[in-house]
């Protein structure tokens, strides 16, 4: 079971009495270990048109039209903001999709407007509205891509090149817009590479902006797309062995990686009631082995969504995965179930992690539940880098 472990900020929130209030960033005192760089991850904030948790019952009109759980998502936000990460990393989901997202020829202005394609772009335009002002408050936000971006449920959910197409069409003036991240971060991302990196990995489409990484001083952030086009619930393990080697021959000293399929599928439930099964890149145990090989190899930090819920784990004891695919899309625990982390497993979560002058980084998670009461620290944990 989770323990809440003491903070100040935890017995700041608690003495505040905040109530769907944004956490107040602490400062420093004197003396003490500075943060170098503080970041944020969540993901998954769609809405199921037809598979609604039942707290969120009746949806607004909005949400039925854009599909996104805008209150849930808007408060993370707040939060995040109030934190002062500079960067949030968002590990896919953030819309419904699952169509074909290509024209269709010869087909009316009508059909146009009701097609996948105008629903991809008309859900991209509203989650990007939402983010919009954390880029102008001084969070520079870092997409990942997940199923419901890549994939086409009428196509068996498989990934599909229209859709990695119009992932770069919605999000690839994030990917990784120079000028504005130095102005956002306040430092410069360097050693960028966005380019098609899905060669190695003997892969069929352009993977340009969907595998990508890049340098923030001594720590290495890898992006990576769990959902290629004819490898569906695989990590692109060549180039991210490549990709970290390079980065640690230059001098980098962390190592987080971000995709949307955990390698390692959480079973939130009990015996009695298992939960419903194998969901992430263990769908294929050698290749999600061979991926943790790396991630241990460089005792990286990995960060992933798609199962909606929080937890943290060490799979084999070392590196640790992060599930945070609770940013507002329906809980896979429902009210009444009984679960191993039942203090979690039902909470709007997300994970800020602060990297201190020290070398020390620190990975503290928070929450708040269905009734949008006041906001916990669930998790702190210090990594051995």
């Amino acid at each position: 079971m989770h323990k809440k472990l003491p903070s100040l900020l935890a017995l700041a929130t608690l003495a505040m009495g905040l109530t769907g209030t944004p956490l107040q960033a602490q400062t420093a005192a004197p003396g003490t270990d500075a943060v170098l760089l503080k970041f944020s991850t969540v993901g998954d904030s769609r809405q199921d048109p037809k598979e609604i948790d039942p707290t969120m019952l009746p949806l607004s009109t909005q949400d039925k039209i854009w599909l996104q759980n805008t209150k849930a998502w808007s408060r993370i936000m707040r939060e995040v903001e109030a934190q002062k990460s500079k960067l949030l990393f968002f590990n896919g989901d953030m819309i419904m999709g699952y169509g074909l997202a290509g024209p269709t020829p010869g087909t009316s202005v009508a059909e146009v407007v009701g097609s996948d394609l105008m629903a991809f772009y008309r859900q991209y335009g509203f989650w990007r509205g939402m983010v919009a002002p954390l880029m102008e408050s001084g969070t520079y936000v870092v997409p990942v891509p997940g199923n419901h971006e890549v994939q086409s449920k009428p196509m068996g959910k498989k990934a599909q090149p229209e859709n990695e197409n119009a992932w770069r069409a919605n999000m690839g003036d994030l990917i990784i817009d120079a000028d504005r991240f130095q102005k956002i971060v306040g430092t410069a991302a360097s050693h960028v590479n966005v380019q098609n990196n899905g060669a190695l990995d003997g892969l069929s489409s352009d993977q340009s902006q969907l595998s990508y990484s890049f340098d923030v001083k001594d720590s290495h952030f890898a992006i990576i797309n769990t959902d290629p086009v004819g490898k569906d619930n695989t990590a692109p393990v060549a180039w991210l062995s490549k990709d970290l080697d390079d980065a640690k021959a230059r001098g980098a000293k962390h190592f987080f990686v971000f995709g949307h399929k955990p390698a390692f599928s959480y079973n939130f439930g009990t015996e009695a009631k298992p939960n419903p099964g194998i969901v992430g890149l263990d769908k294929f145990t050698e290749a999600r082995d061979a991926f943790w090989n790396v991630i241990e190899r460089f005792n990286a930090t990995y960060f992933c969504g798609h199962e909606h819920e929080f937890d943290m784990a060490q799979p084999r004891g070392a590196a640790w995965q992060v599930l945070v695919g609770s940013g507002g899309s329906p809980w896979d625990a429902l009210p009444g179930d009984v679960t191993k982390h039942p203090e979690t497993d039902r909470l709007y979560a997300w994970a800020t992690v602060s990297i201190l002058q020290s070398g020390k980084v620190e990975i503290d998670a928070y929450g708040f539940d269905d009734k949008y009461g006041k906001t916990q620290q669930v998790k702190h944990v210090v990594l051995s880098h």
